[in-house]
């Protein structure tokens, strides 16, 4: 077959703009479905670490933050609050945090760091069901009784931890809330879900 007078120019000219459009089609199609491999912004989010400004949080009061989809709580305790946890060892399960799996920085009476032993992070999840305690920091409320000495309580079945996140005896929860990794950025931000490796 003779090719003579036949233009393999723009014979060239078409493979070559069909082999650009399809590969462009190619591409387009393909990074939608490689981008939905990926974990979302979101998935992201909930297993990284969370930084926390506590610059504003006044002696008792407390702040929720999220980290891997679980409420934390950063609470700073007042002068007061810190003497009362001393007396309270006799009506708790595990005073000093001798269960395992917690950092070595939160076995102690106040359960934080050092450095800011007035302020704690805590899992806001009680370790019985997995309910959320209410934060109930007054003093001897009726419906607690007169040793009350601020914490947490959980309503679904009646579980009680002091402010350090300690567990009282005789009642459903098994152990202290869970301290969650954490260090200080500065002196006013808690980087949580990251403790820099340090106990």
């Amino acid at each position: 077959m003779s090719t003579d007078g036949v233009d393999t120019s723009r014979r060239r000219f078409l493979t070559a703009a069909t082999t650009v459009v399809g590969t462009v089609g190619t591409v387009g199609l393909a990074i939608p479905f490689i981008s939905s491999m990926n974990p979302s912004e979101r998935a992201k989010a909930a297993g990284a670490p969370v930084e926390v400004d506590i610059s504003k949080l006044e002696p008792g009061g407390m702040v929720t933050v999220e980290w891997r989809g679980k409420p934390v709580w950063v609470v700073s305790r007042t002068k007061q609050n810190m003497q009362d946890l001393k007396g309270l060892e006799n009506k708790l399960a595990d005073a000093g945090s001798d269960v395992p799996q917690q950092p070595e920085y939160a076995k102690n009476i106040h359960r934080s760091r050092a450095e800011h032993a007035e302020v704690i992070v805590m899992v806001g999840i009680c370790t019985h069901l997995g309910c959320s305690p209410k934060f109930r920091p007054e003093v001897a409320p009726a419906d607690l009784g007169a040793d009350w000495k601020g914490g947490f309580f959980c309503p679904c079945h009646g579980s009680k931890f002091d402010l350090a996140g300690r567990v009282y005896t005789g009642v459903p929860a098994p152990t202290n809330l869970v301290i969650p990794p954490h260090q200080y950025l500065s002196e006013s931000v808690i980087l949580i879900g990251d403790d820099g490796g340090v106990a």
